[in-house]
């Protein structure tokens, strides 16, 4: 039985921590800038390299085998740079999303992991702690903005919490009973559809009263937004 502490890749855990704090320098320093103003996009397009950069070595690592994709034993110690690009297009595709969308990417980079052929219960937990880096640069970002509402915050994050537990307890419990751990694929794409259907009822609604009230729907100026 390995330990937790045993069990964590510091260095890995080290490389996301300072992009992490990297990443969020940068946000906290543009939103201090003016909007559109040289150092507004500076500060923007300065997170490119940074991410890019990271994607690239640890992309480079995978390809030559200096990486491994431990669920995967043998078969996740060599990748086709194809693929490699793919999958980094997908998760770029998730953090976009999840951008703009307030979706949680990790409804993207979840059927990805299992495309990748990594097992359900890792898919999952891996897919939730991606997905934690950017949730909680945004929950800092917004603190400092003063418009993050504190006790409705740690209301919905206690009773996520709870949840949390409660679910993996009961599904743990039925994947022993019934020796499938692909319950866990029918969960989470049942998320996905109805995330979906709510996502795009509640589009469709407020579009129909934005039409009956002859609202303008088009984009604004960008530069126009101040933090």
């Amino acid at each position: 039985m390995v330990s937790l502490i045993q069990n964590v890749c510091w260095k890995e855990l080290g490389v996301l921590v300072a992009v992490w704090v990297i990443i969020l320098t940068l946000q906290i320093a543009k939103n201090y800038s003016t909007t559109c103003s040289a150092t507004y996009w500076l500060l923007n397009f300065s997170q490119i390299p940074v991410t890019v950069g990271v994607t690239s070595y640890e992309a480079v690592n995978l390809c030559k085998g200096r990486r491994k994709i431990a669920s995967k034993g043998e078969a996740g110690t060599h990748w086709q740079v194809h693929k490699l690009v793919i999958y980094s297009a997908l998760g770029v595709l998730a953090g976009i999303v999840g951008g703009m969308l307030g979706l949680g990417g990790g409804f993207i980079l979840g059927p990805l992991f299992l495309e990748i052929g990594i097992p359900p219960q890792v898919s999952s937990a891996t897919a939730t702690f991606a997905m934690t880096f950017s949730a909680s640069m945004s929950v800092v970002e917004y603190y400092l903005l003063r418009r993050f509402p504190v006790p409705y915050a740690l209301y919905l994050a206690g009773m996520a919490t709870i949840a949390a537990f409660v679910g993996q307890h009961v599904v743990g419990k039925v994947i022993n009973i019934l020796g499938r751990a692909s319950l866990i694929i029918f969960i989470l794409s049942g998320m996905i559809f109805a995330s979906a259907i709510s996502l795009g009822g509640v589009g469709i609604a407020n579009m129909v009263k934005k039409i009956d009230r002859k609202e303008y729907m088009g984009f604004d100026d960008i530069c126009s937004y101040q933090p």
